[in-house]
């Protein structure tokens, strides 16, 4: 059975849900007539993302929608109306009171499943969801759904595998921040993107170099590969305030090769014919079959040294605690 999906990277409007929703419609449609059933969109890309950490607690509510509200309803009437899938992300007011980074897939068939980013470090008025997002969809394979960070913890990727998980939904804002890291991500100047029409090239190698392309190829492959699942990443691009976001969107299989993808400066649209028979029998899905838990409880012990998502991404504390003389001793 093939099925044929699509991720889009786009350049969001901070605070403009109007121009970012009209956004969504009209790549939705674009590749819903080129034949996708299932269309994914980038983290937050409702709402917009890098002013939110500028934000205060109540302009960050006034933000934040329910699950059941305008903007989602609208990508749910869409889904149905294009008999597609859609994915995207916005800030979510929970039941609870808490606001989360969220990501809502609107099914043809009316049904919305939503995700709550694991290690939300936008805000700290966001809080951190607690369960995974693992579901049935119409086309015979079952899909999760981990936001940006969350795809980073190798723990998160395979628990969503377990979890039965043979597609994976990877929304993300990422490339051409700064990290800590000697040799992370660090910030491409916002003049590239802004000469980008003069200059081309510059801003293709920042796209394709170690802030941007060259990052996800470090970790994006293992994780479809290693847990036996197809992987959609659909990332943002274009400047957000002082950061450039690059792009990037592809669409992997299971063995970690990648089937589309594009290194556009621009909006764009990837797609690919997903073979759901390169599951059966696949390099990850084969070895989690001898995976021993009884060797793993080190995985659920606590963490004296755990920090918060947002203090474990701006933490410049070493990380390296003892020296390798004490280790072998």
């Amino acid at each position: 059975m093939m099925l044929k999906v699509s991720s889009v990277q786009f350049q969001h409007r901070a605070n403009d849900k109007t121009y970012n929703l009209d956004r969504v419609t009209t790549l939705a449609r674009q590749a819903a007539g080129d034949g996708s059933q299932l269309v994914i969109f980038p983290e937050m890309c409702i709402c917009g993302y890098w002013h939110v950490p500028k934000l205060d607690a109540d302009a960050i509510r006034a933000l934040a929608e329910p699950l059941s509200g305008p903007s989602v309803s609208y990508v749910a009437n869409l889904a149905r109306e294009l008999g597609i899938g859609i994915g995207v992300g916005f800030l979510e007011l929970g039941d609870d009171g808490a606001i989360y980074n969220s990501y809502a897939v609107c099914l043809p068939d009316g049904q919305i499943h939503c995700h709550r980013k694991l290690h939300a470090w936008e805000h700290r008025a966001i809080s951190s969801g607690n369960r995974y997002t693992v579901f049935n969809t119409p086309w015979d394979i079952r899909a999760g759904i981990l936001i940006c960070w969350d795809n980073n913890l190798i723990e998160n990727a395979r628990a969503t595998a377990l979890l039965g998980a043979e597609l994976l939904i990877a929304p993300h804002q990422a490339g051409g921040g700064q990290s800590v890291s000697p040799h992370g991500m660090k910030r491409i100047p916002v003049e590239k993107w802004a000469r980008r029409h003069e200059d081309p090239a510059a801003i293709e190698a920042e796209i394709r170099g170690p802030n941007g392309r060259e990052w996800f190829m470090r970790w994006l492959p293992s994780r479809a590969h290693d847990n036996g699942m197809f992987l959609i990443f659909s990332n943002g691009v274009g400047q957000d305030e002082d950061e450039v976001r690059t792009g990037n969107a592809m669409i992997l299989d299971p063995y970690g090769r990648i089937l589309s993808e594009t290194w556009a400066a621009d909006d764009a649209i990837v797609s690919a014919e997903l073979d759901l028979g390169l599951l059966d029998k696949c390099t990850g899905q084969r070895w989690i079959r001898g995976r021993r838990p009884e060797l793993y409880s080190i995985f659920t012990q606590p963490n004296p040294e755990g920090l918060s998502p947002m203090d474990a991404r701006y933490s410049e504390a070493p990380t390296r605690k003892r020296s390798v003389v004490e280790q072998t001793k």
